[in-house]
């Protein structure tokens, strides 16, 4: 299938992509890179690596041994959407995010949607991320996801589709912030561009919208300022650097389960100065470590009597405990009905078709179409526990079918998609790599804010699909145009276009 290009739009698949075929909202794009040489971008590529660097951006790899902390590649070839493409995406993350809290609430609450029959009861009772102790618990201000990261894949000039929800302890955010800030200093030219009819929609607002949705949903007793820590598991986590970006950013104090303590219901903080109460407690530690009284009673991440300060009414739990049952992905292949039973509409973003392993006649149709589907770990996170069918070999399919065998209420599959490109910086040329994106939505009191952007991965390698850092992908700026300039945005444009061929020398 081929490939919808984010630059070029389709192209008879027979020919290369028409260079004076360029969709409105990659003109400025496009002029760039054609007058650009590409030894000046490789330079600015080294420049922004160094920059990332300095400052510290890694991330870990687990089980390697060889290399603990890495860059994250970036690709210094912005990834662009039009104003009326963020408007539509906008509205349809609002009625998904909506419809993922009123899930979470009903599930711990009157659980109407089992008793319809939206999703079967067993999907919930028998899941890993159910938490029993959520149960009947109504969080401050009725919010149970306060930040949702959505995973979205793009198929067409007007499809957009959901990959998955993570509404546990979504990352990345802290990488949409740093790349905008690369550009900024490499590149101010091209954004200066877009200082006229088109402008780029600012992204560096998010701590402080973060910020506000935290204190907006501060315990009832809460008297005066709400004292606000972000919960890391530690220097050893792949994400450490996001949770110390964040709190230097929001100005509030990076903690471990050692520097906290409950008395008497109460979260406090130790400090020098003596004990320090704790309101709200944006937590990047699973359930499973948050309080050895409940969970694994052999974390030391954690803190003992986390949940009972919850159940007081004393703590708010960011984001709160048991939202892991909405970013199942056995789940979330319900969403769409999910979201028609809580909204009373069609998804505006639907999901990406999935077969469930759990249920036989799905089992039998991906044993049958191995080579050709995703398969995924229901539980599963950074590309690890995966299949992809056309680029696996007959070994890896025949361990995975034995794997599908064995547990297959483990596993989903979902068919291996056509994901879009975007033009890319590779040591071979400017060209076309698969892309993936992830908006941020915050939910507070008050309603929700989105910050016109969001975390783009990229494939790096050609033909891949798999944009995890952790599997070798990489990360782009994330541009949102606030206006959309004649022609309207999707229609080519005639100009001059960047060649793919590869460089000389």
């Amino acid at each position: 299938m081929q490939p919808f290009d984010e630059m070029f739009g389709f192209d008879p698949p027979e020919v290369p992509p028409a260079a004076d075929r360029v969709r409105a909202a990659y003109r400025h794009i496009a002029e760039w890179l054609a007058r650009t040489p590409y030894a000046t971008l490789e330079t600015r590529q080294r420049q922004a690596e160094l920059f990332f660097r300095r400052m510290g951006i890694t991330f870990a790899v687990y089980g390697d041994p060889e290399a603990s902390e890495r860059l994250i590649p970036f690709d210094i070839i912005p990834r662009v959407l039009s104003a009326a493409e963020w408007a539509r995406l906008r509205e349809g993350l609002e009625q998904r995010v909506a419809a993922l809290n009123a899930f979470v609430a009903d599930v711990y609450g009157p659980q109407e949607c089992l008793a319809a029959r939206v999703l079967p009861r067993d999907l919930v009772y028998r899941n890993a991320q159910f938490a029993h102790v959520a149960m009947g618990q109504r969080p401050a201000g009725g919010v149970w996801i306060h930040i949702a990261g959505i995973d979205l894949v793009r198929t067409g000039p007007e499809t957009f589709l959901v990959l998955e929800d993570n509404a546990r302890t979504p990352s990345g955010v802290s990488y949409m912030i740093e790349n905008r800030e690369v550009m900024l200093r490499l590149v101010p030219e091209l954004l200066g561009q877009h200082g006229g009819q088109l402008s780029v929609a600012p992204v560096e607002t998010y701590p402080e919208a973060l910020l506000s949705c935290l204190k907006s949903v501060a315990p009832p007793g809460c008297r005066g300022e709400p004292v606000i820590a972000l919960l890391t598991p530690g220097i050893h986590n792949s994400a450490y650097y996001e949770h110390s970006f964040l709190a230097d950013k929001l100005g509030i104090e990076l903690v471990e389960g050692a520097d906290l303590f409950v008395h008497s219901d109460v979260l406090y903080m130790r400090t020098t100065a003596g004990p320090q109460r704790i309101d709200v407690l944006y937590r990047r530690v699973d359930d499973d470590f948050l309080d050895p009284l409940v969970f694994r009673p052999d974390s030391l991440l954690g803190v003992p009597g986390l949940v009972a300060a919850q159940h007081a009414g004393n703590l708010t739990i960011a984001n709160a405990i048991g939202t892991g049952i909405a970013d199942d992905k056995a789940v979330t292949s319900y969403m769409e009905a999910i979201v028609r039973f809580f909204t009373g509409r069609d998804p505006i973003l639907p999901s990406v078709p999935t077969w469930r392993c759990r249920e036989p006649e799905a089992l039998a149709h991906v044993l049958a179409h191995l080579p050709e589907l995703v398969v995924k770990r229901v539980d599963g996170s950074g590309g690890y526990g995966m299949l992809v069918g056309p680029m696996a070999t007959r070994e890896e399919i025949d361990a995975f079918r034995r794997r599908l065998e064995r547990e297959p209420e483990c596993y989903i599959a979902q068919p291996t998609l056509a994901l879009s490109t975007c033009p890319t910086l590779t040591a071979a040329g400017i060209a076309p790599r698969h892309v993936d994106f992830r908006p941020f939505v915050l939910t507070g009191a008050h309603g929700m804010t989105i910050v016109p952007g969001g975390l783009t991965r990229v494939a790096l390698r050609e033909g891949s699909l798999v944009v995890n850092s952790s599997q070798g992908g990489g990360t782009k700026d994330s541009w949102v145009l606030t206006e959309d300039g004649p022609p309207e945005a999707g229609d080519p444009t005639p100009g001059r276009a960047p060649s793919f061929a590869a460089p000389s020398g």
